[in-house]
């Protein structure tokens, strides 16, 4: 029997999460359940992550961490994708955040998310609080960190954040970035447009996505807060995506999941040619084949099984023998 692909073409250290290309953002009660609902109804092709720093009311941070927490270890989180923001290292809530968190989530929780990264030392700092955590309260299993890098300690130091091996994702804080170059950068870095155009915050993203891809690391795309205007949004999205390497990009409002999950998806047509390149492949042993006249060999074969994860990891229906050869083992991506 022919070797899946997994084990074909990629060796244990290149290993990573396939996470979902869609992470939305949610703070106010009203909106989280409103959001759980919608993945409950689409399936985990998005994650939801609740809101402890944004989220929650000055002097309320405690009773709202309480009221995150609640929501992840419940039968909202039907698909085990909700995860949760905590406030920055440095700020006075950050422990409580994680231990009422990891305390009664800790084992429902797909990740948690620390904002304001200055510096690899701070990253170590949330990893090694939140693993002392875990331990702290009987959890077995060790919580996937993500970070935010949205400062200028923190784009110094990306290639080391990156390969923190506890660490999985890296996201781009857009709006704190700009405004930390002290009014240099104008508002339009902040547009949908604009972000793309800046050198200054182009290079940001350009770091960012190296530094993930180097360590396989999933590098999450920044917002767009023109959260009405649905082809500004699809036109970031494809940009991000297609020309600067993101596998995943934040939402900050219902309307703009869907949108960011088919702009990140791979067209059908994409998707046929990796199933046809994949089964022939296989059929092969993964030994050289020719495919339309053009060659194809594991460096190619590597590059197809990615679109073909993304494939699915999106919701596009696939064949049922591919599903059976290739995924008989892993969870649907769509309900």
């Amino acid at each position: 029997m022919a070797l899946h692909p997994r084990l074909a073409l990629f060796d244990a250290h290149e290993s990573a999460p396939v996470l979902p290309v869609c992470d939305h953002y949610c703070g106010v009660e009203a909106r989280m359940r409103k959001s759980l609902q919608l993945q409950a109804e689409l399936g985990p092709i998005f994650d939801v992550t609740l809101d402890c720093e944004d989220g929650a009311p000055v002097g309320g941070e405690a009773e709202h961490a309480q009221l995150v927490a609640e929501m992840a270890s419940s039968a909202l989180n039907l698909h085990g994708r909700v995860g949760a923001r905590v406030h920055p290292v440095d700020h006075p809530s950050f422990d409580a955040d994680v231990a009422t968190l990891v305390k009664r989530a800790g084992s429902q929780l797909a990740y948690l998310m620390v904002p304001k990264i200055e510096s690899f030392d701070q990253a170590q700092t949330a990893v090694a609080a939140i693993d002392r955590a875990m331990v702290e309260h009987g959890h077995k299993r060790l919580l996937p960190v993500h970070v935010l890098i949205e400062t200028h300690g923190g784009l110094r130091d990306v290639q080391r954040i990156a390969a923190h091996p506890r660490i999985d994702s890296l996201s781009f804080g857009l709006m704190d970035f700009v405004s930390a170059h002290r009014g240099a950068i104008p508002q339009a870095g902040m547009s949908a447009q604009g972000q793309f155009e800046h050198p200054l915050v182009l290079r940001a993203k350009l770091e960012i996505s190296a530094a993930c891809h180097a360590y396989n690391k999933t590098p999450s795309h920044c917002v767009v807060t023109e959260f009405k205007k649905l082809d500004l949004l699809r036109d970031a999205a494809k940009k991000a995506s297609r020309q600067l390497g993101y596998l995943r990009m934040w939402s900050i409002h219902p309307d703009q999941i869907l949108p960011i999950v088919e702009s990140f998806a791979p067209t059908v047509a994409e998707t046929d040619q990796a199933i046809e390149i994949l089964m022939a492949a296989q059929a092969a042993d993964w030994a050289p084949i020719s495919h339309h006249q053009t060659l194809h060999d594991r460096a190619s074969f590597r590059y197809f099984w990615h679109v073909l994860e993304r494939a699915r990891q999106t919701g596009q229906a696939l064949p049922a023998q591919v599903e059976e050869v290739f995924f008989a083992d892993t969870p649907g991506a769509a309900a």
